[in-house]
């Protein structure tokens, strides 16, 4: 069993003889791009090119980077309506809800503010009975 899936014995596998083609495909292309693509790694899998097409930039296109350069003002002036579209995207909050969230971050600071003040009392007691009162 062992002697029959060696590489090269078994003629039934598919993958071998594809991966036969590619090596020959691989290295017919090694030959004419061997100045230019050295030292790119050939990529094995499953397609039979070297390297995929890369998209050629548009010399003829110019941005309007290339052409002029845009004002200090209008900068500004794009600034702003962006922010603008913007703010329309964000969902606010009714009325009934900003109250709720108001009453809430209230309720939360009056609470931190007693257990701070209530902290700041103890350690203040503790450091007074430790090192004596100064009177």
């Amino acid at each position: 069993m062992a002697e029959k899936k060696r590489r090269g014995e078994d003629d039934g596998d598919e993958r071998l003889n594809d991966d036969a083609i590619v090596d020959d495909v691989a290295d017919d292309d090694v030959a004419d791009d061997d100045a230019t693509d050295a030292e790119e790694p050939v990529s094995r899998g499953g397609t039979a090119t070297r390297k995929r097409a890369q998209a050629e930039p548009a010399e003829g296109r110019k941005t309007r980077k290339d052409t002029e350069r845009i004002g200090l003002f209008a900068r500004i002036a794009r600034f702003f309506r962006e922010v603008v579209a913007e703010l329309r995207k964000v969902i606010w909050p009714t009325r009934k809800e900003l109250l709720t969230y108001t009453a809430v971050v209230v309720v939360f600071v009056a609470v931190m503010l007693a257990i701070v003040a209530g902290l700041d009392f103890g350690f203040a007691k503790a450091v007074l009975w430790v090192f004596g009162d100064p009177s």
